[in-house]
């Protein structure tokens, strides 16, 4: 995808996707507000016939790549390496199905229904992701409607209702955008009257995939859902005095990560972890499959000792990646 591309994409769409709604619209503009800072009055203005925008409380605008490249605070070659792997229904023609043309009014979602998973086309997603049956207890299966279009997607729910959704060729939310948190174990005897520890994360597949690893983690999960919303993470983590840092290694994870740390510096940068790979989900799978050929390359051999070998390979790989820096 080259600017060309992204910038003819509906920005109506690419706005949709990171969880913002117009506050109103008609078939030449939409009202937004500020999807780089909290306001409570419409300020930001889409043209639709254009398709460029124009922000009236800072009086600046332009066009999709512009508007990305302020959002995640990136480079050009940032903001295409991000809008390939968002799946543009307007771009890529197996999402014929979410394009809309320019001339008729995207009609909003509604939500049909709200279950716990069952849909096997789901399932077989989350396994894609190296995610077993153990993560079900925190998602949902979302049933929601686009115009005359019935679709379904695993939802995970953040604090004021809204869902963050992802399905095998879709990502987007519903409703109001906002962080989530989950407490993993907190009735264990060893959290009472422990010092609050949490862990943060940009999106909920990260989150699931330290679940997925650590099962008997005890503390809560943050999961930001949007960079956007670093302002009410730092707020939330005022209430922690053990912080680790689970955050994409591109430019915007680093973003996220430095601001975080000059608030609290007691906070634990932990990517080390996932050095060579772009986040914690795509280090889970890269860590099963390595698993999968090391058992077919050597049955006799036992998980531990499989895992050792991935540890110790990992390791060398880590202190490899350092003196490259």
């Amino acid at each position: 995808m080259n600017c060309k591309q992204f910038n003819i994409i509906p920005l109506e769409e690419v706005l949709l996707s990171l969880g913002h709604l117009p506050t109103k619209q008609n078939e030449k503009e939409a009202w937004y507000l500020n999807p780089f800072a909290k306001e409570y009055q419409a300020s930001f203005k889409l043209d639709k016939r254009q398709n460029l925008w124009f922000l009236h409380s800072e009086g600046i605008g332009g066009n999709n790549t512009d508007f990305m490249q302020k959002y995640l605070d990136a480079s050009v070659s940032e903001v295409l390496s991000w809008a390939e792997k968002r799946n543009f229904s307007s771009f890529h023609q197996q999402d014929k199905l979410l394009t809309f043309p320019k001339t008729i009014q995207k009609p909003e979602y509604q939500i049909t229904g709200i279950h716990d998973l069952q849909n096997q086309n789901l399932k077989n997603y989350l396994q894609e992701r190296g995610l077993s049956p153990f993560v079900y207890l925190f998602i949902k299966e979302v049933h929601f409607t686009i115009g005359d279009k019935n679709l379904y997607a695993i939802g995970f729910e953040n604090q004021s209702g809204g869902f963050e959704l992802r399905n095998s060729f879709y990502k987007g939310s519903l409703l109001k955008k906002d962080i989530s948190i989950i407490k993993m174990n907190n009735e264990h005897s060893y959290y009472q009257g422990k010092r609050q520890k949490t862990a943060v994360f940009e999106g909920f597949m990260d989150a699931l995939s330290f679940i997925e690893m650590k099962k008997h983690a005890i503390g809560d999960i943050i999961v930001m859902n949007s960079i956007a919303l670093i302002g009410k993470v730092k707020e939330q983590l005022k209430n922690y005095s053990i912080i680790a840092l689970y955050l994409d290694n591109d430019h915007a994870g680093l973003q996220c990560k430095n601001e975080i740390l000059q608030s609290f510096p007691h906070a634990v940068d932990c990517s080390e972890l996932y050095s060579n790979h772009k986040d914690l989900n795509e280090y889970l799978i890269h860590k099963i499959k390595t698993e999968k050929n090391l058992k077919a390359e050597h049955p006799s051999e036992s998980l531990q000792e499989s895992r050792e070998k991935i540890e110790k390979q990992e390791e060398e790989n880590k202190q490899s990646f350092k003196r490259r820096r």
